[in-house]
C-alpha cells in the first residue's frame, strides 16, 4: 500500500533549519525562521514562564483531560487581553472561542467551521502572507484568492489595490487579515485602514478572520489590537486566531486560541459547539501545559506585570535591530532605498534581494534567510549588523 507515496521535498524554512545547524561557518547567521532570539541568539524561556511553570508543578495533582474547550479560565483571561476587559462584545456574550493547538490549529479550526457553512465559502489572503496559511485553511476544502497588499518597491501596504478587491466581495467571502506585525512584510495595515475594512464588512457582508500571533511585539498589548477591536466595535461577526507562541515564548507547547464574535449570544453559543465538535473530530483536546501558565500569568499582578515588561523589551530590542541594521546599510552608501526597514512592524521583513542574490548570501556568508529574502529581524544581534550589511552590498 505505501509504496504507492512518493517522497516530497523538504519544507523550505525547515530544510533552512538543517543547513544552518550542518553548516560549520563560525560567522553564520539564522534570519529564517520566526523564532524570537536574544543577543546570544538563544530563544530562553521567558522569566514569568519559568516562575509560573514552578508554581503550577507544585499545584497540579492531576493529569486527567481536560475539556474539548481547553484549560478552565484560559479562553476569558485570552478574550479581555484581545478585546480588552471592557469589551462590550464580551458583556453581550457575543465572544467565545476554545483553546488550540497553537496558531496553527486555530486557523485549521477556523477554516473546518467554515466549510460546514451552507454556503460556498471563498477565503482571501494578502498577497504574500504567511507560507502556512495557503496549506492549513486549503486541507481544509475551501476555495483561497488573493488580494493585493504589498508594495515592494516602497515596502508598504498598498491599500488602494487591497481596497478594489475588497470592493467586490460580499456574504460567502472571508477575508483573512494579519492583527499586526505582518508575516512575511512587516508591512503593517493603518489605523484608518481598519476603519475603511470596518466600513465595507458592515455593509457587504464579508466576515474578517484576524491572525493575531504577534500581539504585543510592536506598540504594545492595546495599541497592537487596536484595529482588531475596531473591527468588533463596528461589525457584527469575526473570527480570530491567537498564539502564545511568539509573546509568551511557548512555540513548542502549541497554545493557541479560536475566538469568534457572532451577532448575538444564542449564534456564539451554536458556533462554540461545531468548533468543540471539529476539534474533537481532529485532535480531540489541546495541550493543557501552555493554557495553565498562560491563564496564571493574566490574572497574577506580579507575573502579568514581570511577563508585559520583557515582552515591551523584547519588542524594544527589534526596533534597536532594525534601526541598528538600517544605519549600517546606510553607511555603506548602498545604491538601494532600505528607509522601509524601520517603518515596519515585529519581526519580519524584505531585503528586496532575488532568489541568486539571497543563494550568494547563503552560499558565500552563511547568512540563512527564505528565498523571498525574508528576514527575521530578531534573529540579528548587535554583533552580526556589520556582516550582515557586508554581505548585502556585496551581492547588491
Amino acid at each position: 500500500m505505501f509504496d504507492q507515496l512518493q517522497a516530497l521535498p523538504a519544507d523550505p524554512l525547515l530544510g533552512l533549519i538543517a543547513a544552518y545547524r550542518n553548516d560549520p561557518n563560525p560567522s553564520k547567521v539564522d534570519l529564517g525562521v520566526g523564532v524570537y532570539k536574544d543577543e546570544q541568539g538563544h530563544t530562553a524561556i521567558m522569566r514569568a514562564i519559568q516562575k509560573a511553570n514552578i508554581r503550577h508543578i507544585e499545584t497540579e495533582d492531576s493529569k486527567t483531560y481536560i475539556s474539548p474547550a481547553g484549560v478552565p479560565g484560559f479562553i476569558d483571561s485570552v478574550q479581555k487581553l484581545v478585546f480588552s476587559e471592557d469589551s462590550a462584545m464580551l458583556s453581550d456574550n457575543r465572544i467565545s472561542g476554545l483553546q488550540t493547538p497553537g496558531g496553527c490549529g486555530a486557523l485549521r479550526i477556523g477554516a473546518e467551521l467554515l466549510v460546514r457553512l451552507k454556503d460556498d465559502v471563498t477565503v482571501w489572503l494578502s498577497d504574500p502572507s504567511w507560507a502556512n496559511h495557503t496549506p492549513l485553511i486549503k486541507s481544509a476544502g475551501l476555495n483561497i484568492e488573493n488580494y493585493g497588499y504589498f508594495e515592494p518597491s516602497t515596502g508598504e501596504v498598498d491599500f488602494q489595490l487591497m481596497d478594489e478587491t475588497l470592493a467586490k466581495l460580499g456574504p460567502t467571502d472571508v477575508v483573512l487579515l494579519h492583527g499586526c506585525c505582518h508575516n512575511p512584510t512587516g508591512a503593517d495595515l493603518k489605523f484608518e485602514h481598519w476603519q475603511r475594512i470596518a466600513e465595507r464588512a458592515s455593509k457587504q457582508g464579508f466576515v474578517p478572520f484576524v491572525d493575531l500571533a504577534y500581539q504585543g511585539l510592536d506598540s504594545g498589548l492595546n495599541e497592537d489590537a487596536k484595529g482588531l477591536r475596531h473591527l468588533s466595535e463596528n461589525i457584527e461577526e469575526m473570527l480570530v486566531a491567537t498564539s502564545c507562541s511568539k509573546n509568551f515564548g511557548l512555540y513548542r507547547d502549541r497554545t493557541g486560541s479560536l475566538l469568534f464574535q457572532t451577532a448575538n449570544s444564542a449564534n456564539s453559543s451554536a458556533v462554540l459547539t461545531q468548533a468543540m465538535e471539529a476539534a474533537r473530530s481532529s485532535y480531540s483536546m489541546s495541550p493543557a501545559y501552555g493554557g495553565f501558565l498562560v491563564n496564571m500569568i493574566l490574572n497574577d499582578a506580579d507575573l502579568r506585570q514581570e511577563w508585559e515588561t520583557e515582552l515591551n523589551a523584547m519588542a524594544s530590542r527589534i526596533k534597536d535591530l532594525r534601526k541598528g541594521l538600517l544605519e549600517k546599510i546606510v553607511a555603506r552608501g548602498i545604491d538601494k532605498d532600505f528607509s522601509y526597514i524601520t517603518k515596519q512592524k515585529g519581526m519580519f521583513t524584505y531585503l528586496g534581494l532575488n532568489k541568486d542574490q539571497v543563494h550568494r548570501m547563503r552560499d558565500e556568508y552563511a547568512i540563512y534567510m527564505a528565498d523571498s529574502s525574508r528576514i527575521n529581524v530578531a534573529g540579528l544581534n548587535t554583533h552580526c549588523l556589520d556582516y550582515v550589511a557586508d554581505a548585502i552590498k556585496a551581492v547588491l
